[in-house]
């Protein structure tokens, strides 16, 4: 099988080589920083370990995948790749450093594609000889469970090469969607309401964290509630991704980002990896119970996914991807019980659209405003299924 390289020797990094190695490929994980790359090969033998330990891999299996993986602090290692897979630090000049400097090194054929989450494919292609190989291919952590792989063309980005990249992919045994290069792409954008109006409620004195987080989890359906997602994701990396995708979309008010976040970063309560976040996650702290009242949960659940729901319509309605990848994206990419416009129909797209306007009147912000899809369909009595 082709090689394959992955930049960046971070868990990202590590869990695409791992992918790739399975799929029985040759892989060379380069980072400049030789302590990256003793960490990512003991963090891809625990990996393997644990799928031993679970009968998903015996230990002849483990060790054959393992050693197809090479590891180097050289970029001249990738001169033999047929694709290069970018995992770095999320800055949009490093990102461009990086290919321009691989670039130099592998043939003019190879495929260079970014993990990137939400920054633009089209201007890192714009730094590129050739920028028709550029590709974004955004995993999601851990890459070795996460189904879901969105493939972001670049304006410049040749049809060919998004097919091979596809192909290439989906024989690694992942579930691919096409996205749009906007900020955020299908799965940071669409889901960010989860956070940002959860914040908001929390902000208003409606309902506490906890309150907020059974809602919708007990209620709703959802493996986490907001809060204990964002402690979990790192609120550092949240909001970043928060702030990035705000400042692109030329301050949209949808995506604004929360002071009260903010200050949790500022003062380093990124979450579970600092042992404060939203909750406090040292030795002999408590998690606060919720308050289970249940017309107050249906409140929250109701606010939220109505929110969620119009992110997802409004992606559709600019063509951002369609709709099944949409549905697809965010069940497999952020395990979200449903698909969200398989969910408007249920609850019925008249009721979404009636709550997106009352918090309109409520609170004359253009953060409410409805998708024109949405408002359309309701008028046509027309459902997305």
């Amino acid at each position: 099988m082709d090689t394959i390289g992955i930049l960046g020797a971070g868990a990202m990094g590590s869990g695409i080589a791992q992918v790739a190695a399975a799929a029985g490929h040759e892989v060379v994980i380069c980072d400049n920083l030789t302590i990256a790359l003793s960490k990512a090969g003991k963090l891809i033998q625990t990996s393997l370990k644990t799928s031993v330990e679970k009968g998903k891999l015996t230990d002849a299996d483990a060790y054959s995948l393992f050693s197809r993986i090479r590891f180097t602090d050289h970029m001249s290692e990738f001169r033999e790749c047929s694709i290069v897979i970018e995992a770095i630090v999320e800055e949009i000049e490093q990102k461009q450093i990086a290919f321009k400097s691989m670039e130099a090194i592998v043939d003019e054929q190879t495929i260079l594609a970014s993990n990137t989450s939400s920054l633009s494919i089209s201007a890192m292609g714009a730094q590129l000889k050739y920028p028709g190989r550029i590709l974004g291919v955004h995993f999601f952590n851990p890459a070795p469970l996460m189904r879901l792989v969105e493939i972001i063309p670049g304006l410049q980005t040749h049809p060919e090469v998004v097919a091979s990249g596809k192909k290439l992919i989906d024989g690694w045994g992942k579930t691919t969607v096409i996205a749009k290069d906007t900020p955020g792409f299908i799965v940071n954008r669409v889901a960010r309401p989860y956070y940002g109006e959860a914040l908001r409620i929390f902000e208003e004195g409606i309902a506490d964290e906890p309150t907020i987080d059974w809602a919708m989890r007990d209620l709703c359906g959802f493996r986490m509630g907001p809060f204990e997602l964002m402690d979990f994701i790192g609120n550092d990396i949240n909001y970043a991704v928060t702030e990035v995708v705000f400042s692109n979309f030329f301050f949209d008010p949808r995506y604004k980002p929360s002071f009260t976040q903010k200050r949790l970063v500022d003062a380093h309560y990124f979450g579970k990896k600092t042992g404060r976040g939203f909750y406090d996650y040292r030795d002999g702290a408590v998690i606060p119970e919720p308050t289970r009242d249940e017309p107050l949960g249906r409140e929250i659940a109701s606010r939220i996914l109505a929110m969620l729901i119009n992110e997802a319509a409004e992606a559709l309605y600019l063509r951002i991807a369609n709709r099944d990848d949409i549905d697809l994206a965010m069940t497999q990419g952020v395990n979200y019980p449903k698909g969200l416009l398989a969910w408007a129909d249920e609850i019925g797209i008249d009721k979404v659209v009636e709550k997106l306007d009352s918090l309109y009147v409520e609170y004359l912000e253009d953060r409410y405003r409805c998708s024109p899809l949405l408002r359309k369909m309701s008028r046509d009595r027309r459902n997305f299924y």
